[in-house]
């Protein structure tokens, strides 16, 4: 697959959500929507890659009217949400998992934890204490930490009651970087993750799908778990609000989320 309109030069345009495709209110403006349909009219493919696990997914592509493959769980799921069906979904292994969190908290002291359930309905279970941000995204509360073990996971969840979120994500790292992956994809979302798994993993299986290469592809994020996916993209490209890891990445800075920075780019390339 290649771009067929000379005046837009990729043919894959891969999008995080948090951040970058979506304002604080959880909309994609006017604007932004009205680019990404001119660029898909010269040929151009809008995938959806986002750290949200299917499940806090739904509900924005119902309103987008989106119904394409989606990268999702930070690359460790692959869906299709015409069809609302999962293509491919990695698990956690959760005995690695229960031994990291073993040796974070032998040296920083007690975690506060989330768990994300695999599958298509998977629930998010969150522990006493874990701090859930406001919004839409459904969670179960539970008072037995136990729970959170209970079935097949995609992603697990950290806090600390007195660590920022890099420090936090610093030190998961370095105590547990060999069993399993850490990011931070937002102010209090630390995750542990399949070891080796990045957004840049599930993008490029998509990509190998639809026959698009490195070098056709354009990125937009705005957190360290961006990092991945703008650096395996032709072009990466970091919202003004983004976090400092990935400015340092960057191939190109635009304006920030509630400023239509994705529509900024878009309309420059397709020559409006």
């Amino acid at each position: 697959m290649t771009a067929t309109n000379s005046e837009f030069p990729y043919s894959l345009i891969a999008t995080d959500l948090d951040g970058t495709l979506l304002r604080g209110d959880d909309t994609v403006s006017a604007r932004t929507r009205d680019a990404l349909a001119e660029a898909g009219k010269s040929g151009a493919t809008h995938l959806v890659v986002t750290g949200r696990a299917v499940p806090w997914t739904r509900q924005v592509f119902d309103a987008l009217g989106y119904e394409g493959l989606a990268v999702c769980g930070q690359g460790g799921q692959v869906y299709d949400a015409g069809a609302r069906r999962m293509v491919t979904s990695v698990t956690l292994d959760r005995d690695l998992a229960r031994r990291a969190v073993a040796r974070i908290e032998a040296e920083v002291g007690p975690l506060l934890l989330a768990a994300s359930r695999d599958g298509v309905d998977g629930e998010v279970v969150v522990a006493p204490g874990y701090a859930v941000q406001e919004g839409p995204l459904p969670h179960v509360p539970c008072t037995d930490p136990e729970v959170l073990w209970a079935e097949p996971l995609n992603k697990l969840y950290l806090q600390h009651p007195s660590l920022g979120d890099d420090e936090l994500a610093s030190a998961a790292r370095r105590l547990a970087g060999d069993l399993v992956s850490v990011t931070m994809a937002g102010a209090g979302v630390v995750e542990l993750l399949p070891s080796g798994l990045s957004k840049a993993r599930g993008l490029s299986l998509v990509a190998r799908r639809l026959g698009v290469q490195k070098g056709e592809t354009l990125a937009f994020g705005d957190m360290p778990n961006d990092v991945p996916l703008l650096s395996w993209a032709g072009h990466g490209v970091a919202m003004a609000n983004a976090h400092p890891e990935l400015l340092a990445v960057c191939d190109e800075v635009t304006a920030s989320n509630e400023e239509d920075g994705i529509a900024l780019v878009l309309e420059r390339l397709l020559g409006g």
